[in-house]
């Protein structure tokens, strides 16, 4: 498939939008694309998750249980292996997350602590979520306490997490 802005290389980068129910595709080449600023495939592995999932190759497990047997996994819809994964830093198709479960599972474990999201702070199952204003109670209590033991460090700790609550 052609560029269609320029009309001359072949499209690499397939963009789609979605702006009030009007859809609309667009097929540039990666000079095209760069022009308006849309990074192609091979700037992305430059982040975190890029990085991370880079590391991972190296030594079969990188200190990953259950990673012995991740450089053999392959989705069965677009091919994707676990190197390309690991090179690329994003996923082949939607049935990649399916396809790399497990791996994706130990990935998120190790950068958050946990694999379940809860609002916007990550928490292990099961643990209990406070309401803000029983939080922020329980804080200024705490802070009371603290200052009346002259324990200002403490004291210091616990207001900065009460203006975030607040």
């Amino acid at each position: 498939m052609q560029c269609q802005q320029c009309g001359e290389s072949e499209a690499v980068v397939h963009l789609t939008q979605i702006v009030d129910n009007d859809v609309t595709t667009m097929h540039l080449c990666e000079a095209c694309a760069a022009g308006k600023g849309i990074e192609s495939g091979a700037a992305l592995p430059q982040g975190a998750v890029g990085d991370f999932l880079a590391t991972m190759g190296k030594g079969v497990g990188a200190g990953l249980p259950g990673m012995a047997d991740a450089p053999h996994v392959t989705c069965g819809t677009c091919g994707m292996t676990m190197q390309e994964l690991r090179d690329l830093g994003r996923l082949g198709c939607a049935d990649c997350y399916q396809a790399f479960e497990d791996p994706l599972r130990q990935l998120l474990r190790r950068l958050h602590g946990s694999t379940t999201h809860v609002g916007e702070r990550y928490r292990p199952p099961g643990a209990e979520v406070e309401q803000p204003m029983a939080q922020a109670a329980e804080l200024r209590e705490r802070l009371r306490v603290a200052i009346e033991t002259e324990n200002f460090e403490l004291a210091a700790e616990l207001r900065d997490r009460l203006r975030e609550i607040e």
